[in-house]
């Protein structure tokens, strides 16, 4: 009996630190939400290399909660349901959802500059003025792609002077790269890099970026940073963190393509290293947040609203898009 009793004791008093342990164990969301854990969303390719490092030192650290979409299409789905806390995505998806969401999410930075090339397999193109009666193969109608290369066109006086075949996916328009079945080409890195690999003959013929510099004073602008206003104003001091270890991430990335390649492979943002190495120095990947981002955004989202002005989300975007810290 005496036994029996001292083993309930003992069941007792262990039950009771037990329950006292974690009475002051912080619980998920810490209350304070100190133990909040960010939801963070990327599209693969050049708008989510930028955050390899991040995502790396998060398999030590858990600080965030990544997940990795395959296309603007699907990360799109996840913040109209508000799903995620931050995600970097094309600067046109930004505006557009800033509007479904009614104010929902904001930009905080630009995180990618222009990645647009044209290829030439031969070596007729070396100027914007050499395009003229040509046609140009081309992914990305009915996005900043399309705008971007029509904005350049006209500013060259090339207006309805040159024909452009639009592709559906950037794989398809790659693949024809490759097998030397088109002559000027016109993707977004990482594609250039991997169909340079691919076929000896074809070059780069065209920065769009820097055709882009010479025709506008504002900067290209193809994706960017969103946060969730709610979570902005609950966790500040969180969001704060993560764009300073973004900022960082950045930095790393674009010193030490090397190394950076690896994880971005690692983590499936671009499936192959060396394409990643390669590519790095022509994804124009930046962090550029404040009254820069502010500026740079309002002029190409002006260009983009002239062009269309669905592609922003049918009204031209004011203040109230952009966050500041």
């Amino acid at each position: 009996m005496k036994k029996t009793v001292k083993i309930i004791s003992s069941i007792l008093a262990l039950s009771m630190l037990l329950f006292a342990f974690a009475s002051c164990s912080p619980k998920k969301d810490g209350g304070s939400g100190d133990n909040y854990s960010l939801k963070v969303g990327t599209i693969k390719g050049p708008t989510g290399m930028g955050m390899a490092k991040i995502i790396n030192d998060n398999l030590t650290d858990e600080k965030y909660t990544f997940e990795l979409f395959n296309d603007a299409s699907a990360i799109s789905a996840k913040l109209l349901g508000q799903q995620l806390d931050i995600a970097a995505v094309p600067v046109n998806l930004a505006a557009v959802v800033n509007k479904k969401t009614e104010g929902a999410y904001v930009v905080a930075a630009i995180n990618t500059l222009g990645v647009l090339y044209i290829m030439e397999n031969g070596t007729a193109v070396n100027s914007v003025s050499d395009l003229e009666g040509k046609t140009i193969h081309a992914y990305g109608q009915g996005a900043t792609p399309e705008y971007m290369l029509a904005y350049i066109l006209e500013k060259n006086g090339l207006k309805d002077k040159v024909n452009v075949q639009w592709y559906p996916t950037p794989a398809e328009l790659a693949t024809l790269a490759a097998e030397n079945k088109v002559d000027l080409i016109m993707l977004p890195e990482p594609q250039i890099t991997a169909s340079l690999t691919k076929n000896a003959n074809l070059r780069v013929a065209i920065d769009i970026t820097k055709e882009w510099d010479k025709v506008s004073e504002n900067k290209a602008v193809q994706g960017c940073i969103v946060v969730k206003k709610e979570i902005a104003r609950k966790y500040p001091e969180k969001i704060s963190q993560f764009l300073d270890e973004y900022k960082a991430s950045v930095k790393y990335v674009n010193e030490n393509p090397a190394e950076a390649s690896v994880m971005i492979a690692a983590n499936e943002i671009i499936p192959a290293a060396p394409v990643a190495a390669l590519a790095i120095p022509r994804c124009n990947i930046v962090f550029i947040e404040g009254d820069e981002m502010i500026s740079d955004l309002n002029a190409f989202y002006t260009v983009l609203f002239n062009a269309n002005p669905q592609s922003v989300g049918g009204t031209m975007p004011n203040e109230s898009l952009y966050y500041k810290r």
